[in-house]
């Protein structure tokens, strides 16, 4: 199982990005997957979930209304796309996938909102 995220990078509030996690060794339209972030000396945070499906979202009450995300199962891809940046919004962003009892992450891409 591979997780690779991209997309990160330095935003001035009120901005835009979305990051992308290309996914391969299992059959991702079988399973749901989550964005996670953390930033350091906090607990990762869980941002957005998605069903296996895609017709199932849910979100951290910080972000709703901000962030949406989705999948594109011909690409093996999950996005999330954050708009209306904040700086407390910065954090480097997991993927992440439960697969066979086992919680499989990517290396994580790093957010900066500032001026």
């Amino acid at each position: 199982v591979q997780l690779v995220e991209s997309g990160g990078g330095l935003v001035q509030p009120g901005g835009s990005l979305r990051l992308s996690c290309a996914v391969s060794g299992f059959t991702f339209r079988n399973y749901g997957m989550r964005w996670y972030r953390q930033v350091p000396g906090k607990e990762r945070e869980l941002v957005a979930a998605i069903s296996s499906g895609g017709s199932s979202t849910n979100y951290a009450d910080s972000v709703k209304g901000r962030f949406t995300i989705s999948r594109d199962t011909d690409k093996n891809t999950v996005y999330l796309s954050m708009n209306s940046l904040i700086p407390e919004d910065t954090a480097v962003y997991y993927c992440n996938v439960p697969y066979r009892s086992l919680n499989y992450w990517g290396q994580g891409t790093q957010v900066t909102v500032s001026s």
